[in-house]
């Protein structure tokens, strides 16, 4: 079985990132300790990854990208924050090595145990993401796009969504709609606590209520079937709607045509505004009112926070982009009754 460093620092009843010190010379520690760690080496064997790399204190110039391909997670929206980090890696001559299995803290801990990478963006996070202690204490830096319920001593960068769910719901309310819906994302991207998922419910809610509406939200699969089912039961259940609020972006355009097919036209009978990729948003039969998922700057800023933690700078723990919306054809005032 090969020796981890993780194994090695146990031995010598030490932290991982004292190991790497130990190893790599970039930080001074004492000489008890260091002769500790030796020790604990020559005993275990242990040989890390690109011994040389270590030793020398040098670097590999690869950044790992952990965005686990997770059921319910819309693969083209993952894809653009992909390529947003790949682009902004090679402005700095670094590559991206990218993980998509599932693995929690192994698939991490297999990473950080070799010299592979020199730091991680980790992607679809939980608010209780069983994977922050392991970032905690690993001796290389990580940024986390998104934010778990507990952020203190991590970096963090996302879009405030949040807001950008109040945003939504504030526009419905100035053109006077006061029945409202939230199409959400699939049922399990909610029962794991996926942070971004849960704080646009939670934007919904606070402003729904704030405004006097009367609120709904429906977590809804990604598929034409899907968007259909939640249109009949809206209309079901709220005879009243005007106003609905999507956060599910395959199913913007089946929803709109479910709702046509069920007698309401989009924006006379009922007005649509969501959270999507603004190219997603502009291209529908009928263009919607949205936020934007800023997937280039989050990507740029991930990136930026990660390689100025390698040089040893400080950094804001908590990076939140400002939502902003675009009013489009799926919008217009509600007559009143």
């Amino acid at each position: 079985m090969m020796v981890k460093i993780t194994d090695v620092a146990r031995n010598a009843g030490v932290s991982p990132s004292t190991v790497s010190y130990a190893l790599s010379g970039k930080r001074p520690i004492s000489e008890e300790t260091r002769r500790r760690v030796e020790a604990a080496v020559r005993e275990l064997g242990y040989r890390p990854h690109a011994s040389a790399r270590a030793l020398a204190g040098s670097r590999s110039n690869v950044l790992a990208l952990v965005i686990p391909l997770r059921t319910g997670i819309h693969v083209p929206v993952v894809t653009q924050f992909a390529v947003s980090v790949v682009t902004a890696a090679r402005r700095y001559d670094h590559d991206v090595l990218l993980l998509t299995q599932e693995e929690g803290e192994d698939g991490l801990r297999r990473v950080a145990d070799t010299a592979l990478v020199d730091a991680l963006i980790v992607m679809d996070v939980q608010l209780h993401d069983p994977r922050l202690p392991l970032l905690r204490s690993l001796d290389r830096p990580s940024v986390l796009i998104g934010f778990p319920r507990e952020a203190a001593g991590l970096t963090c960068v996302d879009l405030d969504f949040r807001a950008a769910g109040e945003l939504c719901v504030e526009r419905l309310a100035g053109l006077g709609h006061r029945v409202v819906a939230l199409v959400g994302s699939p049922p399990e991207v909610y029962v794991r606590g996926t942070a971004f998922a849960q704080r646009v419910v939670q934007g919904f809610t606070a402003a729904a209520d704030r405004c006097g509406l009367a609120s709904r939200v429906h977590p809804c699969e990604a598929t034409p079937a899907a968007a259909r089912r939640v249109a009949e039961r809206l209309l079901r259940e709220q005879p009243a709607l005007t106003g609905v609020v999507v956060h599910n972006e395959a199913v913007l355009e089946p929803l709109i045509d479910a709702f046509e097919q069920l007698g309401l036209r989009v924006p006379g009978d009922l007005s649509i505004t969501a959270i999507c990729p603004d190219e997603t948003a502009a291209a529908l039969r009928v263009p919607v009112t949205s936020v934007a998922l800023p997937s280039a700057e989050l990507g740029e800023r991930a990136v930026d926070l990660l390689l100025r933690k390698l040089t040893g700078a400080e950094v804001p723990e908590a990076t939140l982009l400002t939502p902003h919306l675009t009013n489009r054809a799926s919008t217009a005032p509600r007559d009143a009754p």
